[in-house]
């Protein structure tokens, strides 16, 4: 590769010789002034959650940009314009010479959407994470449209949940008793209706916002294996996003007593779930 004078460098080439001016040398890598100090971590997530591209005005992924400067696209608002804040944040103090006494780590994980199971979950058991040692951390939160940085002070536990039912099968020309569907039917009705009633509880509140109550979608539901043939087991999932001030002890047994109250065989099982003490 030629050599080109400053004028006629290429930006990326620019940045990539700043890059190589930091002294990053271990043991002691010249990150922050004060490497005593615990570093700051600024964490977002690269994986965005399906598409139903026939709902959308444009290509999920083409990142339309419109006459106005809005910008359509999946991962648009979570979380990829955190991350790229981040990204120009970080190029712009650089590019100003400023320098913190703490380090500044970025990280960018994989799968938050599914529980960060093969991606946060087990970082944080490594020693490299270890190695950062962070003191302080920021994620995502709602992007605003203003200039003003909403903090949030507060944050609803996700508990997804699902139910199983069993009962008993057979041909779907009988009235069978004691069903699969028929007993998940109620656990279903009991979780919708406490899904209004938190929803009334919002709507004649004024003062209340919506992370202040719990919310709930049944979100899969599945069983069956023909159209002729009664399931011997269905099974329905349920995105709860569970009020801070909530008892998750009192409410995890709310949960069982509606799965009880269905009749023999209804169990529920945590896909994820986020409890204070974890």
């Amino acid at each position: 590769m030629t050599s080109k004078g400053p004028e006629e460098e290429h930006p990326s080439v620019t940045l990539f010789r700043q890059y190589l001016r930091i002294r990053t040398v271990q043991p002691k890598p010249d990150y922050g002034t004060n490497p005593a100090l615990s570093s700051i971590l600024l964490n977002s997530h690269t994986d965005v959650v399906p598409v139903f591209k026939e709902h959308w005005s444009h290509d999920p992924f083409e990142a339309f940009k419109d006459s106005e400067g809005y910008i359509y696209g999946r991962g648009a608002q979570d979380m990829k314009c955190v991350s790229i804040q981040y990204l120009e944040a970080v190029r712009r103090l650089k590019v100003e010479g400023h320098r913190f006494p703490r380090t500044i780590h970025m990280t960018f994980v994989p799968d938050e959407e599914v529980g960060g199971h093969q991606g946060m979950e087990l970082f944080v058991q490594r020693p490299e994470f270890h190695a950062l040692r962070a003191g302080f951390a920021l994620d995502e939160g709602i992007a605003n449209p203003t200039d003003a940085f909403t903090v949030f002070y507060s944050e609803r536990s996700p508990w997804w949940v699902r139910v199983t039912s069993t009962g008993r099968p057979g041909h779907g020309s009988f009235f069978i008793e004691d069903t699969a569907a028929e007993k998940l039917h109620k656990v279903v009705s009991s979780i919708l209706a406490f899904r209004e009633k938190e929803w009334q509880r919002l709507q004649s509140n004024p003062h209340l916002k919506e992370g202040a109550v719990t919310s709930v979608n049944l979100t899969k539901l599945e069983g069956g294996v023909a159209y002729n043939v009664v399931p011997a087991t269905m099974s329905a999932s349920f995105d709860f996003r569970v009020a801070p001030d909530v008892d998750f002890k009192a409410f995890e047994e709310q949960l069982q007593s509606w799965c009880q109250a269905a009749g023999e065989g209804v169990t529920l099982e945590f896909a994820q779930v986020w409890t204070w003490d974890m």
